[in-house]
């Protein structure tokens, strides 16, 4: 991105080149790109010896492009692949111990022990405007959406699919979390204090859906918006081909940043 802005911005020569190279990275797997970076190599190493039999047209600020920016998608999947795999593993100690608390329940347990779990799940929430001696994060808490708050598609119950002989089909796990807090805003910062403060409302949403067994993995999910029982809220569906079916969450509203 530096490069770019020290190149003319988004819109030169410069930029466009690189945006063509970065279309080159579409649709390709790991030992694809593995082997595409080994040909760059190749030929990039025939260029810096003399008389190697390189072609000497060879456009060698081309391919050092090509070569960076192969590198740093390379490291951009080894990035998104351990983040993914964290987040699974976050995904099996929430289910873990919805499990444990929904034994406790069953032998009779307190709700404070489910109150200070919930309470150590919290997170800061994003910064915004509040009163002077107020702490930016007062109020401010982002929470579990649960593993039982997808809604359920109408006309899918009964659905068949072409691939489902070969394929069981299932829903995808997820782990979603909805972020909430006080919007300190001037007519808030006057009718409202730390004592006495706002109506909480909900500030974004973030949605982990896993599909670990893609039949066809060079295909990216897609999200749909689709009208709900109420204008206040709108539907969020998710697709991502067999042998997922589609999941969706009711979500409020308005325009969010993505």
């Amino acid at each position: 991105e530096i490069k770019i802005l020290q190149n003319g911005g988004d819109d030169s020569p410069y930029a466009k080149k690189i945006q063509d190279i970065k279309s080159l990275f579409d649709g390709q797997t790991r030992a694809d790109l593995m082997k595409m970076k080994d040909e760059v190599e190749a030929k990039l190493r025939k260029v810096a010896i003399p008389d190697s039999g390189g072609d000497v047209g060879i456009d060698k600020p081309y391919w050092l492009s090509v070569r960076e920016q192969l590198t740093v998608h390379l490291a951009k999947m080894d990035l998104s692949e351990l983040h993914a795999k964290m987040l699974v593993r976050q995904l099996e100690k929430l289910e873990q111990r919805k499990e444990a608390l929904s034994e406790q329940q069953k032998m009779g347990t307190s709700a404070e022990a489910q109150k200070e779990e919930d309470q150590n799940d919290r997170q800061d929430a994003m910064h915004s405007m509040v009163p002077v001696n107020v702490d930016e994060n007062f109020g401010n808490l982002e929470e579990e959406l649960g593993l039982t708050d997808e809604i359920a598609l109408s006309g899918v119950a009964n659905k068949g699919y072409s691939w489902q002989d070969k394929y069981a089909p299932r829903k995808p796990r997820y782990f979603n979390r909805v972020r909430t807090g006080f919007d300190w805003n001037k007519y808030n910062q006057t009718h409202y204090d730390s004592e006495n403060p706002p109506p909480k409302i909900v500030q974004g949403y973030k949605f982990n859906i896993f599909y670990p067994d893609l039949v066809d993995p060079t295909k990216t999910p897609r999200y749909f918006l689709e009208p709900a029982d109420s204008d206040d809220f709108c539907i969020l569906r998710f697709h991502a081909g067999p042998p997922y079916e589609d999941i969706a969450f009711k979500i409020i509203n308005r325009e969010w940043n993505k």
